[in-house]
Order: structure tokens, then C-alpha cells, then sequence
């Protein structure tokens, strides 16, 4: 092992974990992770918690009495989920208390399918935030047209929240709009605006997947030569529209009333393409005040190998400009990809959680009693 998880931390970089499962609690891993690895959070989403539901047997018990009660499949999936984050909750609790509430996070997404209707995500927000009754828990909400007002609802009622699924630059700034007008609902409201927070999700390795393929199918030696290129570009963009809105008037207002920035979270870090190196999506991400949340195998890889060498987003903004337009000018809509993975992603989520009420309600009759 190498110090680079050390030095990541050192340079402002929140490394959360991108996985959780009973096993991993009950074991003490999430624990040894903290304590050894510099894992300050944990993220959570349908598709993580389909894989730890489906291994193993750390469920049972708590699935056989769900069983005994006869609870709806829904009702089952909600109490195991939350029971997970809660436990993981208390674990980074020690890590939460001692940044002053910035880290130590665990983030549980509403459900996938309500992605397109604002009035229901917001009570899913407010019904999650109540069953897992931590105050260092995170609400997932996507950064769809409908999740947008959402946001601003959420947060304006004091909910913290981790905002997902951002893959455009454009989008990220209307996330951004609406955490700041949240914010302001709940100043206006006479909420601690210093015990809200938020993260913003903005998918890495994705872009590169969408746009290398179409690369390769235009085949010049051209568009060989940007494959790679588009989501370091992409993210590096984010982080440049971060620092013009939290250096605003608007954001100097909400900051003198103790307001906490929303960080940028890079999300989908783990590389796709054998053909890069593991740790690109690290190496190439790190600034003051973001996230990378990890799966456990980039972890390990950057652990034992990474090389963190500073700040590698200062400086490449206009760098990052060029790379998206010569990616445009070979015919390749931005606009298109970028909204095309967002379509997909929660299509992605919603076909995860399908298979998680499947699987969850074959283990309840499974499980269930012997009537008489």
C-alpha cells in the first residue's frame, strides 16, 4: 500500500465508499475501511443494494420476521435498506461528529421509479429521512427535470441531500440553483441553514463509454485520439461552474447566514475501459472540496497505486473546452450523449430495483410461515 489514499485526503478529496451490504457491517470491513483507508462516507443506490440482498444470508433473519408479519414487498425493501444505512450511520458517526457534519456520511436513494414525479420524491425524501432518523444520513435524489424543484423542497425543509444522475453541465447548474433556492426557503423558514448539507453527483465514467464508443465507430485516427478525453473534461467543467456559483453574491449571502457549500461528488469512478489506467477517474479529479466516492476495487487500486500529485483540475479549464468541442465538431451531440445517459441511468436504477422486489419477494415466501 501506498500513501495515496492519505494524500488524496490531505489535497481536500472526501473519500466515500460506493457499496454497502449487511455483511460488510456485521463484519467489521465498513469499520476497517474507516480506520485504514480514509473512507470518510458511503454511498448507497438500487442497484448496490439488489447484489448485497441477493448473496448470501445476511438477511435472513430479518426477512423471515418481515415474513411472520406479512409486510408488502415494498415495506420489506424499506425496512432492510433502512436498517443498513442506519447501522452505517452509527459507524461514521464518530467521522461525522468530528468534521463538524460535512463527512461521515451515508446516502439512500428514493425510489427509482418516482424519478419523474416531483410531488411523490419529495414525500419519499421526507419519509426516508424519518425511518432512518440520522443526522448523518443523505437522501438521493435524481437530477432529473422533476427532481430539480424536488431538491429545492427537500432541502428547503432542512433534509440533507445527495443529488444524482448528473451527467450535463447544464443540468448541474440548475442543481446547483436549486440547493441555493432551497436554501433560501429554509432560511426563510428559521431553519440552521449550518445543519444542512448536500452533495452533487456528477457522473465520470459513463461519458467516456457513451463517447468512446461512438469514437471508434467514426474510426480516424482523429477521433482514436480524443477516446478517453470527454468525462475528465466533463467533470473538470463542473468543478469550474462550481467555483464561479459558490464565489457569487447570491452564495455570499446564504454563506454569512452559516450555509455550507454543496460539494461536487464524482461519481461512476471506476473505469470501464481495461485500457485505462484504474485510478484515471482519481488521479485526474482531485481539487479542494469534493467527494470521490470509489467502489471497493478502485479503492484498493488507488491505495496501492495511485498517484496523487496535487491539484489535477486547476488550470485545465479551457484545455477541457477544446477537448469537448473537437468531440462536437466530429458529429458527436453533447447534448445528446449526456441526456441519453441520463435517460439510461434511471432506467438502470429502475430495472435494479424491478429485480429487488422480485428477489425480495421470493425470499419472503421463502420465508413465510406454514399457515395453521
Amino acid at each position: 500500500m501506498t500513501d495515496a489514499l492519505k494524500r488524496l485526503s490531505e489535497e481536500g478529496v472526501a473519500i466515500w465508499l460506493d457499496d454497502l451490504s449487511r455483511k460488510r457491517i456485521t463484519s467489521g470491513n465498513l469499520a476497517e475501511l474507516i480506520d485504514q483507508q480514509h473512507v470518510v462516507g458511503v454511498t448507497t443506490n438500487p442497484s448496490i443494494f439488489q447484489k448485497a440482498i441477493s448473496q448470501g444470508d445476511g438477511y435472513d433473519q430479518q426477512l423471515s420476521d418481515l415474513a411472520a408479519r406479512r409486510v408488502t414487498v415494498e415495506e420489506a425493501i424499506r425496512m432492510i435498506t433502512t436498517a443498513d444505512v442506519r447501522d452505517a450511520a452509527d459507524i461514521l458517526r464518530p467521522v461525522f461528529d468530528a468534521t463538524g457534519g460535512q463527512d461521515g456520511r451515508v446516502s439512500i436513494e428514493v425510489d427509482p421509479r418516482l424519478a419523474h414525479d416531483t410531488h411523490a420524491t419529495v414525500a419519499e425524501a421526507k419519509q426516508l429521512a424519518w425511518l432512518v432518523d440520522r443526522p448523518n444520513a443523505l437522501i438521493k435524489i435524481p437530477a432529473t427535470e422533476a427532481g430539480i424543484p424536488a431538491i429545492t423542497e427537500v432541502i428547503g425543509l432542512g433534509i440533507s441531500v445527495n443529488v444524482t444522475l448528473i451527467f450535463s453541465l447544464e443540468r448541474y447548474r440548475k442543481v446547483m440553483d436549486a440547493y441555493l433556492a432551497g436554501l433560501e426557503k429554509a432560511k426563510e423558514r428559521g431553519l440552521d441553514l449550518s445543519q444542512i448539507y448536500s452533495v452533487a453527483s456528477f457522473f465520470v465514467s459513463r461519458v467516456d463509454t457513451e463517447i468512446d464508443k461512438r469514437l471508434d465507430s467514426i474510426g480516424t485516427d482523429e477521433a482514436k485520439s480524443l477516446k478517453g478525453k470527454a468525462a475528465l473534461a466533463n467533470a473538470r467543467l463542473a468543478y469550474e461552474a462550481y467555483e464561479e456559483v459558490f464565489s457569487s453574491d447570491r452564495w455570499a449571502a446564504l454563506d454569512k447566514a452559516q450555509a455550507n457549500k454543496q460539494r461536487p461528488l464524482w461519481a461512476s469512478t471506476g473505469v470501464k475501459d481495461p485500457a485505462y489506467k484504474d485510478t484515471l477517474y482519481v488521479d485526474e479529479l482531485v481539487a479542494p472540496n469534493t467527494v470521490n466516492t470509489m467502489p471497493e476495487a478502485t479503492l484498493e487500486a488507488v491505495g496501492d497505486h495511485g498517484q496523487i500529485s496535487g491539484n489535477t483540475i486547476k488550470g485545465t479549464y479551457d484545455q477541457a473546452r477544446s477537448e469537448i468541442a473537437a468531440v462536437e465538431k466530429l458529429g458527436i451531440s453533447y447534448d445528446e450523449v449526456v441526456q441519453l445517459l441520463e435517460d439510461e441511468g434511471v432506467e438502470k436504477f429502475e430495472a435494479s430495483w424491478t429485480d429487488l422486489l422480485k428477489s425480495t419477494e421470493a425470499e419472503l415466501k421463502r420465508l413465510a410461515p406454514s399457515e395453521g
